[in-house]
């Protein structure tokens, strides 16, 4: 077995294989369970799954929790050591939700040490995992917008976020499918005039049901797509030159707060776009599909009619009132179909 001592110096790194030596000796000849801290544990499972789609999640909830357990020996991790840390989040302001992932994090490396790792001996990395109990907070719930509301946040939302804002609400899209989004992911339909994103399954991204998925665009989300074209080479949505980050940031809630919506969230634009189509009367069967739910007809393989009854549907969402026929200039830009829909 070959491993990193994790130091150049010479000195330390003789203390270190003494101290590994002994560790290795007394495991053999007295059956005794070698340490590893919480950071040699977080490290070996960052190896061991580095082709997990949600890495990147996990690396996150990692370094929010490494400055309270990393140097935590594994059988001194629980509730009550995990005490700081909690508090710590808590004080940082997110939810009870997102730190119920941070902590499902952290109990499956413990859960990995105990029922799958092993020492050379065979003795596994820890006893057995502690109970480590889920914070308790409120649950958001969903909250879809009316248009009433819609127009007092948009209009308080800097230009970068209201393109955004205004292609979720009338895409359903999740945040990353947003964010990730891609110009070589756009596919020409000619037979209907018009294109869809088809969302793809690489190294680049993944869904959330890891099902590759068909976005079709109905008349505003396609003036907003038309109108970012050729400000950047690859991703659709950019802020000065560069792909977005995040959607909740700084001037999401300065917005939300001047328009008196101190609690609304990007996905609760989802939440709107699927409220509106169920409004409208759009079947199940096609919600599911425009949200990108997963299902057994889940496929990018639609056929020209099932692409156009799916627009069909989306369009609905552009309309206001029932009945009402949307009219848009071919070539409108975003300032004048904000005036159209309402939203200037």
């Amino acid at each position: 077995m070959v491993e990193s001592c994790g130091t150049s110096d010479l000195n330390e790194a003789e203390r270190y294989l003494a101290l590994r030596m002994e560790e290795v000796r007394q495991a053999t000849v007295y059956g005794i369970r070698p340490t590893r801290t919480f950071q040699q544990a977080a490290l070996k499972y960052l190896e061991d799954y580095q082709h997990k789609k949600s890495l990147q999640r996990d690396i996150y909830s990692l370094d929010r929790a490494m400055p309270h357990i990393g140097q935590l020996r594994l059988d001194r991790i629980h509730n009550d050591t995990l005490a700081q840390y909690r508090r710590a989040r808590r004080a940082d302001g997110v939810s009870a939700g997102t730190i119920n992932k941070e902590l499902s994090c952290i109990r499956r490396i413990l859960n990995l040490a105990a029922r799958v790792w092993r020492h050379d001996n065979g003795m596994s990395w820890l006893e057995a995992p502690p109970l480590i109990e889920m914070e308790q907070g409120p649950v958001k719930k969903p909250y879809p917008l009316s248009w009433e509301e819609q127009d007092r946040f948009f209009q308080e939302l800097p230009s970068h976020l209201q393109r955004i804002a205004l292609y979720k609400v009338n895409t359903g899209c999740r945040k990353q499918e947003v964010l990730q989004l891609r110009w070589n992911w756009e596919v020409q339909l000619p037979e209907l005039n018009t294109s869809v994103f088809i969302l793809p399954i690489n190294e680049q991204f993944q869904t959330k049901n890891s099902q590759e998925r068909v976005v079709v665009l109905n008349t505003i989300a396609h003036r907003v797509v038309d109108e970012q074209r050729g400000r950047h080479a690859e991703f659709v949505f950019t802020y000065r030159g560069n792909p977005i980050k995040s959607i909740l940031n700084s001037a999401w809630k300065r917005a939300r707060t001047r328009a008196g919506l101190p609690s609304v969230r990007a996905h609760d634009l989802r939440h709107t776009f699927g409220h509106r189509l169920r409004a409208a009367g759009v079947s199940f069967e096609d919600r599911q599909d425009l949200l990108g739910h997963k299902s057994d007809r889940m496929t990018t393989h639609y056929s020209a009619p099932d692409i156009a009854r799916l627009i069909e549907a989306a369009e609905k969402v552009c309309v206001r009132r029932p009945n009402t026929v949307l009219r848009i200039a071919p070539h409108a830009n975003l300032t004048q179909i904000r005036t159209v829909v309402g939203t200037a």
